[in-house]
């Protein structure tokens, strides 16, 4: 049995008028700490109990498999346990051939998108512990369902390649005379989070626009164009014939500006506001002057 101390009472010191408005250090490292203790308060809750997962199921290659259904699992909680801690411990404990991608656990490889709670996320990344029960977790809506939480990617790596992600520049020199390409810092900064994508798909599986538009480029295509487009050591020919790729029919213009694939993207990249400056530079080459 654990006993509770009294907390001793508090003496208040006299007030300054210096620092009349301002928050104590005191009081700045519980408001920075609140997300961690709420976080640790609901870990706790959950120390010693199950967690109920939902997993979306379909095999169209064994018979009695190919209606597609959901499978009850009920997982033991760990502390600090993601969505895919629980996808995998499902997996090994109950059934194997429950199907799904994953590579690095770190949230850098973008390979186990998932559709948990209605709402596209990382399943290494996301908390279980933060979602209500059951947890529902479904492959990424607007894909072709290959097994289970497996979706085929081909179609949004061959938009991805559409954009030419690669640098280019027409003015390097010949190999006997190549020189390091230096950036400015602040067009680094300028492009930092565009360069943040690892191809997870989540943007492109929350747009509506690519979902009733199979030519869109869609978010994570045109924010890998952003990062070429506006990099300075490309030259203004090749910035030229990237835009011509991104004003297209099916390029920039569509965008509805819903902000969907930004309020989705794991890694906080403002993919909509890449999108309306592309659109803006795009007017810019343009515009003529007589």
């Amino acid at each position: 049995m654990s006993t509770q101390q009294a907390e001793p009472e508090s003496q208040e010191a006299p007030e300054d008028p210096e620092m009349k408005g301002a928050e104590s250090p005191a009081a700045e490292q519980q408001k920075g700490g609140g997300m961690v203790d709420e976080q640790a308060e609901k870990e706790a809750e959950l120390e010693g109990e199950t967690v109920h997962i939902k997993v979306f199921r379909y095999d169209p290659e064994v018979e009695g498999k190919q209606e597609p259904r959901f499978d009850d699992f009920h997982v033991p909680f760990t502390k600090g346990m993601t969505v895919l801690d629980s996808v995998m411990y499902a997996r090994d404990e109950y059934d194997s051939s429950l199907t799904f991608r994953h590579s690095c656990r770190q949230a850098v490889c973008g390979s186990d998108a998932f559709f948990v709670n209605g709402k596209q996320r990382l399943g290494c990344k996301t908390q279980i512990s933060d979602l209500e029960q059951p947890v529902r977790i479904e492959p990424l809506p607007h894909q072709e369902v290959v097994k289970d939480l497996v979706v085929d990617m081909d179609h949004f790596y061959d938009q991805m390649h559409a954009v030419e992600p690669y640098f280019q520049d027409e003015d390097t020199p010949e190999t006997d005379a190549l020189e390091e390409q230096r950036q400015s810092p602040e067009n680094r900064e300028k492009i930092k989070m565009s360069s943040r994508c690892i191809w997870c798909g989540a943007c492109m599986s929350s747009c509506n626009i690519a979902a009733g538009d199979n030519e869109y480029l869609g978010p994570a295509a045109i924010n890998k164009a952003y990062k070429f487009a506006m990099d300075d050591r490309e030259g203004e020919e090749i910035k030229e014939h990237r835009l011509r790729i991104l004003e297209q029919e099916h390029g920039v213009w569509r965008c509805q500006t819903q902000f969907s694939c930004t309020e989705v993207c794991p890694k906080d990249i403002p993919l909509t506001e890449h999108i309306q400056e592309l659109k803006r530079e795009a007017v810019k080459k343009n515009l003529k002057f007589w």
